[in-house]
């Protein structure tokens, strides 16, 4: 990975103190009941390794010349020891203790004279848990790409008590992709023609998108793509970011959404997103903020093919316009789906490139108004964004030790003080929220995003069931 892609870059070049790229996640575990006292720190030193077992991009730096640009360079003086750090908490509850370390160390930005990438483990007051935060800067993958990683680190059952380092799991020809390998004139030259045909499709598919937007800014069509900017910015949810971050969480039995998926013929995407709709509107009431318009939300796509897992960055941004305000749960159904296939025909009809230029023109206007501190006037280019990360269904295991819960944690886009990232796991769908700490009483909205849920069983008549309140 010795060069980075546009995505990667942006990440780097607009990251501030008040506004640090990079990712995380939250990993609670579960001790056998045969640890020892010594049982957490025997398993974190086998499960990071030694300095031996790091792989690229992990042991590098970002550096600049003038006939390189920026690229990854190995650090010299290099120790792993710097990396890792040992935690104990205090207070009287394991998971609002976590929550606010996790916060607390998500809004310290990286340095880049070191590897961008800590290891946080975590113990104390709960003496039969413990925890792992991870925390990787966004340049060096995203955030899908993480999950199916730290996922292959770990184990699926519970009798395998052998842990091997986590680096070992990196796939070695994706984590070492461009890696200053000389080109042949001949190779260079034949490839010149399959770029320029590549660059043509996707300025035709930009400008494809380009002309859907100006039929809808135009009245010309209906709800067919969701309009940039366009949101209403005077919100809880909006603003220039600031330094700070807290952390809260939700889940939910898959059994549930799956019961609801089979009653409304709705995929998990549809049934999420109107629980989160719905409890945005009822956080902004709790607010005094309520707005009359849809929310609109940004939303990743992967731009991955089948079968690659290198590292960086190949995902594209594209809006979702939600559903109008009611206070009908299947009404609100309805009007997602509806919206989510006219954004999949979108997302199918071009090349993965023009999504890609289009997230990086959309963007560079976001990050124009955050870099001029313009963000508490200038109307965002959406209220939030919501990604949805799939995850293992199996249970997994760290030496014996179970993985009961795993919450991504993501960055905050310009001038958005909220982010909410989906993830399932073990037969249940969870969610990560990360805010800014201008956003009040975060956990607030973790609440109503249960009380989403047993809304909509409730319109399609369903059974309702106690939700997990996390």
């Amino acid at each position: 990975m010795a060069t980075l892609s546009v995505m990667d870059l942006a990440f780097l070049l607009t990251e501030s103190d008040a506004s640090p790229k990079h990712v995380g996640g939250v990993m609670i575990f579960k001790k056998p009941a045969s640890a020892g006292p010594d049982f957490v720190h025997r398993a974190a030193e086998q499960y990071l390794g030694g300095n031996d077992d790091l792989q690229p991009p992990f042991n590098q730096i970002i550096k600049f010349n003038l006939f390189r640009g920026l690229h990854w360079q190995t650090a010299a003086n290099f120790n792993i020891a710097d990396h890792i750090h040992f935690h104990q908490l205090k207070g009287s509850d394991f998971r609002d203790s976590l929550y606010k370390l996790a916060g607390a160390l998500h809004s310290e930005r990286l340095g880049r004279d070191a590897p961008m990438w800590e290891f946080h483990i975590i113990e104390g007051i709960d003496p039969t848990r413990f925890a792992l935060y991870v925390k990787i800067h966004h340049a060096y993958a995203d955030g899908m790409t993480m999950a199916a990683w730290l996922a292959k680190s770990l184990s699926t059952t519970a009798r395998t008590k052998a842990i091997s380092p986590i680096w070992h799991h990196l796939k070695r020809s994706g984590a070492s992709t461009r890696i200053a390998e000389e080109k042949s004139l001949l190779k260079s030259l034949t490839g010149v023609a399959g770029q320029s045909t590549s660059y043509l499709r996707s300025a035709i598919g930009l400008s494809k998108l380009s002309t859907q937007l100006a039929l809808e800014m135009a009245n010309l069509t209906k709800n067919a793509v969701a309009v940039p900017f366009k949101a209403n910015p005077n919100t809880p949810l909006n603003g220039q970011v600031v330094q700070g971050r807290q952390i809260a969480t939700a889940a939910v039995p898959m059994a549930r959404v799956n019961k609801l998926r089979h009653q409304t013929r709705s995929t998990l995407n549809h049934i999420a997103l109107t629980c989160i709709d719905g409890a945005l509107h009822r956080y902004l009431e709790s607010c005094s903020a309520d707005i009359d318009q849809p929310i609109t939300i940004q939303m990743p796509v992967n731009l991955r093919q089948e079968g690659d897992d290198s590292l960086g960055n190949k995902i594209g941004i594209v809006l979702v316009e939600l559903a109008s305000k009611t206070t009908d749960p299947y009404e609100r159904l309805r009007e997602i789906g509806f919206t989510l296939r006219n954004v999949r025909y979108q997302v199918d009809g071009v090349p993965a490139g023009s999504i890609v230029a289009y997230t990086v023109l959309l963007g560079s206007l976001a990050m124009v108004t955050e870099a001029l501190k313009l963000g508490d006037a200038a109307p965002p280019l959406g209220h939030t964004l919501v990604s949805n990360v799939p995850g293992p269904a199996k249970t997994l295991y760290l030496g014996g030790a179970q993985l009961e819960e795993m919450y991504p944690i993501s960055t905050l886009t310009p001038n958005n003080h909220l982010n909410i990232t989906l993830f399932s796991y073990d037969g249940r769908l969870q969610f990560g929220l990360v805010a800014s700490s201008a956003m009040p009483e975060l956990q607030r909205l973790g609440d109503y995003i249960h009380e989403a849920f047993t809304e909509l069983e409730e319109a399609v008549g369903l059974t309702t069931q106690q939700s997990t309140k996390l």
